[in-house]
């Protein structure tokens, strides 16, 4: 007997505005705290477990990145934004990884979200929640757990002739970005290869329900990719149009390059999603289209025996006149005869090019 579906019970959390309301799934019990300091001759990393340890780097002769993992430990993001004059709704938007990619403008600093995506070794994609806070001098990011796309940043930042340490903490955050959008690609080229693998399936292999159930599959991840990524062009948009203070003119070239790659990555995102739509038309397709080779060959082989069945249908009749049933080769007549039709129609229908 098929069991009935429970029915979910949704939790509506009408909160004050301002209220800090954690709605992610990973918990951690301790908050890590990365920081990097650096000048075109300064580099100092510290890895805390503290978030009062990153109290003491906002000066103007430098750039600070300061990563928080941690999302639920909402007291020691509390201090962190009232030390850096974070404002209650930007305090509410960190902890909330429910909020789509967006940017905020506030007097002293801009407010980023946006989704990171990335495979690990298990070949799972994972996305993560990051919010951004980008000031004169500093680059706060909070993530709810360990592991990102940026140790290829860090290994930039470490090397004192790159552009990167010469720089400010508006060139930071288009690094940041840059490593995001980047890995946005390769995740849809890995996509991508997946779609194109299960295409060839589709007109190779048999049907099966795997098959169906990989389609299902393939659909909701890239709509979760779509709903993940595209609003990011819009703030990317925004951000490249902005006249904020601390952002220089030469930034905001790299800022429309990476406009150029997210809708390039946009584009690929339709594209592909356009191609996991049609998949499943695909597939029903040549169900479809199998089912029908199979009905033709019931059809000829039923079209073959109307005719024999015909004929041994009026010599099966009880009836005593019937002149050809007393004839001495009546029975291999007969065989002969419907052994002519059979040759003769399988040969009707390969000039037809129905076999």
């Amino acid at each position: 007997m098929k069991q009935k579906k429970k029915n979910k019970s949704y939790k509506v959390r009408n909160l004050s505005p301002g209220t800090m309301s954690y709605r992610g799934e990973k918990s951690s019990s301790i908050t890590d705290v990365d920081i990097i300091n650096y000048s075109p001759t300064l580099y100092k990393v510290i890895n805390s477990k503290s978030v009062e340890d990153a109290f003491n780097f906002k000066q103007k002769d430098t750039v600070t990145w300061i990563n928080i993992n941690g999302l639920n430990n909402l007291s020691e993001i509390e201090k962190l934004g009232n030390h850096y004059g974070l404002h209650p709704l930007t305090l509410e938007d960190i902890v909330n990884t429910q909020h789509r990619p967006k940017m905020d403008e506030f007097e002293n600093y801009l407010f980023i979200v946006f989704k990171m995506l990335y495979h690990k070794s298990d070949d799972t994609l994972y996305f993560e929640h990051i919010s951004m806070v980008v000031g004169d001098g500093y680059v706060l990011t909070f993530q709810e757990a360990d592991g990102d796309v940026f140790d290829d940043l860090r290994v930039r930042i470490s090397n004192e002739k790159g552009r990167i340490r010469n720089s400010g903490s508006d060139y930071l955050m288009y690094a940041i970005l840059d490593a995001v959008v980047d890995h946005y690609i390769t995740v849809l080229d890995i996509f991508g290869d997946k779609v194109e693998d299960l295409e060839d399936a589709v007109f190779n292999s048999e049907p099966n329900n795997d098959m169906s159930n990989n389609i299902q599959v393939h659909k909701r991840e890239i709509l979760k990719i779509r709903r993940s990524v595209v609003p990011l062009r819009e703030v990317i948009n925004r951000l490249e149009k902005t006249d904020c203070m601390f952002i220089e003119q030469k930034t905001h070239s790299f800022l429309r390059d990476l406009y150029d790659h997210i809708v390039q990555v946009n584009e690929s995102i339709d594209l592909y999603r356009e191609m996991v739509w049609g998949l499943m038309d695909m597939y029903m397709s040549v169900i479809s289209n199998k089912m029908n080779e199979v009905m033709k060959v019931l059809t000829i082989i039923a079209t073959i025996f109307i005719p024999l069945t015909f004929i041994a249908g009026i010599y099966g009749m009880n009836f005593d006149n019937i002149p050809e049933l007393h004839y001495r080769y009546s029975y291999y007549i007969l065989w002969g005869v419907m052994i002519v039709i059979f040759l003769l129609m399988l040969l009707y229908f390969r000039r037809k090019k129905w076999l």
